[in-house]
């Protein structure tokens, strides 16, 4: 297959999917397995790699994401039942007022997905967003916008990132300097993309708060206190935090490494707050167990949705990651002469926008220009903002073949168009402005 043909399958697919759920009004968990078929037929796999790419990218990306999303959504539906998220919602407006509910929301998210993978992070806090949304009754496209901003830009470009992290150390980046540029992407790119355009967009896109969020089951007089449920939603990523603290003053091996490596797997986290959820407040402040059982299977049922497009989109994901588009592509680019930061941030967000993941479209890139690089001799200042720049382009125009696309669709309840308008344009914003910033970083450096 040449390049220009395999470029042109992707871009078509994309197309196709694009129409069938837009247009035809395709469920899109089978609009996603169609066309992901029809991308490795028209890009050349052999026959019988294509059911076998097709299990693959579907167990490559529930494998994470189905325990997470599930005990996510039971502890997050538990905080919203007993009036936790409640309280720490009236705190926030109290700290911050009504009218810039919006700000505090972006904040909650760059700062508590600091340690977290990106769908942890939205997980644990969208019920945050909800709660405020019902008290104040604004949009949520307003507070949502926002939320996700944040917990984006901490994810793309802020250590300990599992992201940034990843790609500091393959770039052999600076840490100090990726540190200090990556904040100074992700803070600015937070506010502009986030409570700024999260403003200006919900003039325009309405979305209400899901059904099922009516008013907590507990009474008021059976709440929380603030301190208990701030605790308790931090409860999780303190443990995971724990890992990353564990990685740096511990022996790799040993035996208190080991520990801090168990219990700060986002597996073990989320499922001992969980737990801690049920046993410690809900069944305390005296929900029956019934009830709890109750909450519990409720939360599930459309979290099996969330899980089922997700792993669908990474079904589509792995059968252009296995067709060769990226390489082919960035080999492309990479002989066009372009200034190597501006080709870093161009050619990340073309495998992006490709095959959807922003951890490969990183690793991709890496791959592609390190040789390229490695000859030029640039300083580890240098490879921090060039990391930035790929950071940046590994997050822009994400549409249908990208999880955090139905992530946001689903638990907001927006429909494709609303997404793109949103979420879309968010994640652009974000990832072009602090691509930029990389790019000035790196004429000073």
């Amino acid at each position: 297959m040449t390049t220009m043909t395999l470029v042109l399958t992707a871009i078509g697919s994309v197309l196709l999917l694009l129409f069938l759920v837009m247009k035809a009004r395709l469920h899109a968990f089978v609009a996603l397995m169609m066309v992901s078929i029809g991308a490795g037929l028209f890009s050349g796999m052999p026959l019988d790699k294509i059911a076998e790419t097709m299990q693959k990218g579907m167990g490559g990306t529930l494998g994470f994401l189905a325990i997470v999303v599930a005990l996510g959504a039971m502890f997050g539906k538990i905080l919203h039942e007993t009036g936790a998220l409640d309280q720490i919602a009236v705190r926030l407006l109290k700290s911050f007022g009504e009218s810039r509910a919006h700000y505090a929301m972006g904040l909650a998210g760059l700062v508590c997905a600091l340690p977290l993978f990106f769908d942890v992070a939205i997980v644990l806090l969208i019920g945050v967003v909800f709660a405020v949304a019902r008290r104040t009754g604004g949009n949520v496209v307003k507070l949502a916008v926002p939320l996700f901003a944040g917990v984006a830009g901490a994810a793309a470009f802020l250590l300990p990132g599992p992201t940034p992290m990843l790609l500091a150390s393959q770039m052999n980046a600076d840490f100090g300097w990726m540190i200090v540029i990556g904040l100074a992407a992700a803070v600015p790119g937070m506010l502009l993309a986030g409570p700024l355009y999260g403003s200006f967009i919900s003039r325009h896109v309405k979305l209400e708060l899901p059904p099922d969020l009516a008013e907590p089951s507990l009474g008021k007089h059976q709440m929380p206190s603030f301190g208990f449920s701030l605790a308790l939603l931090l409860f999780p990523l303190l443990l995971v935090g724990c890992k990353t603290l564990g990685a740096r003053l511990f022996e790799k091996g040993s035996a208190t490494h080991q520990w801090l490596e168990f219990i700060g797997h986002p597996f073990i986290a989320i499922l001992a707050a969980c737990l801690l959820a049920i046993y410690g407040l809900a069944l305390r402040r005296g929900m029956s167990r019934e009830k709890v059982m109750e909450v519990c299977g409720a939360a599930i049922q459309p979290a099996g949705i969330i899980l089922l497009v997700t792993g669908a989109g990474g079904v589509f994901k792995q059968v252009l990651v296995d067709s060769g588009v990226g390489p082919a592509l960035g080999n492309a680019m990479i002989g066009a002469g372009l200034p190597i930061a501006l080709a870093c941030f161009l050619l990340s967000a073309a495998v992006r926008v490709i095959q959807g993941s922003a951890t490969v479209a990183c690793l991709t890139t890496v791959g592609l220009v390190l040789p390229v690089i490695e000859l030029l001799g640039f300083s580890g200042a240098q490879l921090a903002a060039l990391s930035v720049c790929i950071a940046g382009g590994s997050i822009v125009l994400s549409h249908v073949n990208d999880s955090g696309f139905w992530l946001f669709g689903k638990f907001t309840g927006a429909n494709e168009l609303q997404t793109l308008k949103t979420w879309t344009v968010m994640e652009t914003i974000l990832g072009a402005s602090g691509a930029l910033v990389g790019m000035a970083a790196f004429a000073m450096l």
